[in-house]
C-alpha cells in the first residue's frame, strides 16, 4: 500500500428485505425472503419422502411456487442427498427437518446453501434465506425490496 493512500475497499451489498431469486438448475424464479430471525435458510417443500441411497439418507421432495416471472404455477421434482437434521421449534413444538443443498441465483451471484425442508403451505416467500447464509451474501435493508434481478449464468 502506498504511504498516504488509504485502501478502498468496495461497500457491502445491501439487499431488501425481499428480493427475486432462481432455484438452480431449473431456473425457476421465486420471491426470496431475507430473513434475520432464522439461522438456516429453508424452502417450501411439498410431498417429502425420505429414502436410502447407496447407504446414505436421501429426500425426495417438490417444489411448488409461482413462477415470479412469469405468473405461472410451476411444479419441480428434486433428490438431494441429506446434509444434516436439524430441530426447529415452534409454537406448534419441536420437529426434525432435514437439510439439503440447493444452489439459488442471488443477483449476480451463485450460492450453494444448506436449506431446511418443510410443506409450509401456500407461503408467501416459498424461500427464506437465514443468517447463515446472509453472513456470505450482505446486509438487509428492511425499508426496501427487490434491488437486484437474478441473472446468473445457468450451471
Amino acid at each position: 500500500m502506498t504511504p498516504g493512500f488509504a485502501e478502498t475497499k468496495s461497500p457491502p451489498k445491501v439487499f431488501g428485505w425481499v428480493e427475486e431469486g432462481q432455484i438452480q438448475p431449473e431456473n425457476i424464479s421465486v420471491k426470496i425472503k431475507l430473513d434475520t430471525g432464522a439461522l438456516t435458510s429453508s424452502m417450501d417443500a411439498k410431498d417429502l419422502e425420505r429414502f436410502e441411497k447407496d447407504n446414505q439418507r436421501w429426500v425426495r421432495f417438490n417444489v411448488e411456487v409461482k413462477d415470479s416471472m412469469t405468473g405461472k404455477m410451476t411444479n419441480s421434482s428434486f433428490e438431494r442427498k441429506v446434509v444434516r437434521n436439524v430441530k426447529v421449534r415452534g409454537a406448534g413444538g419441536a420437529e426434525q427437518r432435514p437439510v439439503v443443498m440447493m444452489k439459488i441465483c442471488i443477483g449476480s451471484r451463485m450460492y450453494d446453501e444448506e436449506f431446511s425442508l418443510k410443506d409450509r403451505g401456500k407461503m408467501n416467500y416459498p424461500v427464506l434465506i437465514g443468517r447463515s447464509t446472509l453472513a456470505r451474501i450482505g446486509a438487509v435493508d428492511a425499508s426496501r425490496t427487490f434491488t437486484v434481478e437474478p441473472k446468473c449464468d445457468t450451471p
